[in-house]
């Protein structure tokens, strides 16, 4: 069985910035095309090497900002013939009626499933007003989702979520899946893309994350994948990734593991094909899948560069 390869990057205004008192331009150039390798940077490595991705855009600033940071966002990728689809942090509509702080609720789950529901339409319109058309995937932002948030994405239409992280259960994640549920499976209604998982040592679990584990973790994950016959592997990335969390500097350590797994994907394209939600194929459910075991030697390689990274493009420790 192939196993394919979901690159999937939530694409926002961030809440940082919007805290920092940047207006949404200001937001959108430290967000959006963070240090000259945000969105535009994926995009063109993304083409050289003939990989598809999903970007998960965040209509929801449009409704403080109005709709031309949503478009600014979605209209470049889908001229470079990429796939976006729905991502959600509710905060920004919380912010109409509430104080604008870092005590905002970042999280859909929690909410009554009617209050989900219509904020998820709302998202939809906005996106739709944006170019993004007709979404079929969903992904919760900060992975706040439970299962009425399911519920309700497959009432609006959705077929597809992918915002399972057995690393942030029990919250922000409040899924009702097994904290090690990695391979694709039905849940209320449509289908649950688990993002993918690696042991982490001491019964820890960590999501693949491009600015959260080595390129050697990744790769040892894909193949791990593939000889457990799992049919996806999700990774995630965001329009930020790879930059400094201010979105100033060239993160140089993350984007070169970026820049190390497009190759790779590109290379290994018939053992591990990148796919598009909107054109998938359907998937064998419920494969017997677990996160990969990484290695003591990955971890440390691994923590040794995120200390490498703080210290040079953070300025802490």
């Amino acid at each position: 069985m192939t196993t394919r390869v979901l690159i999937s990057v939530d694409t926002e205004l961030t809440w940082r910035a919007h805290l920092a008192g940047c207006g949404w331009e200001e937001n959108l150039r430290r967000s959006y095309e963070a240090a000259g390798v945000g969105v535009s940077y994926q995009l063109g490595r993304l083409a050289r090497h003939g990989l598809r991705a999903c970007y998960f855009v965040d209509p929801m600033p449009a409704v403080m900002f109005g709709i031309e940071p949503v478009r600014r966002m979605i209209a470049p990728i889908v001229a470079a013939g990429q796939e976006v689809q729905l991502h959600l942090h509710p905060m920004w509509l919380d912010a109409l009626s509430r104080r604008v702080d870092d005590t905002a609720d970042h999280d859909m789950r929690g909410r009554r499933v009617e209050e989900q529901h219509a904020i998820m339409a709302r998202a939809i319109a906005l996106f739709r007003e944006a170019g993004g058309g007709d979404p079929v995937a969903f992904r919760a932002g900060n992975y706040g989702a439970d299962d009425a948030t399911l519920a309700a994405a497959a009432a609006v239409g959705m077929r597809y979520d992918t915002t399972h992280n057995g690393s942030m259960l029990p919250e922000p994640c409040a899924i009702g899946l097994p904290r090690a549920a990695v391979a694709p499976t039905m849940r209320q209604g449509l289908t649950e893309l688990p993002v993918t998982l690696i042991d982490g040592g001491r019964g820890r679990l960590r999501h693949l994350q491009i600015g959260a584990v080595s390129f050697g973790e990744m790769r040892a994950a894909l193949l791990h994948a593939e000889r457990e016959g799992n049919p996806l592997v999700t990774i995630v990335g965001h329009s930020f990734e790879l930059a400094s969390r201010d979105g100033s500097r060239v993160n140089r350590l993350v984007r070169r593991r970026f820049d190390r797994l497009c190759a790779f994907l590109a290379a290994e394209r018939d053992r591990f094909p990148t796919v598009r939600l909107d054109r998938l194929d359907a998937l064998p459910m419920d494969v017997p899948a677990t996160p990969a075991p990484t290695g003591a030697a990955r971890r440390w390689v691994r923590m040794a560069a995120q200390a490498a990274s703080n210290l040079v493009y953070e300025g802490r420790p």
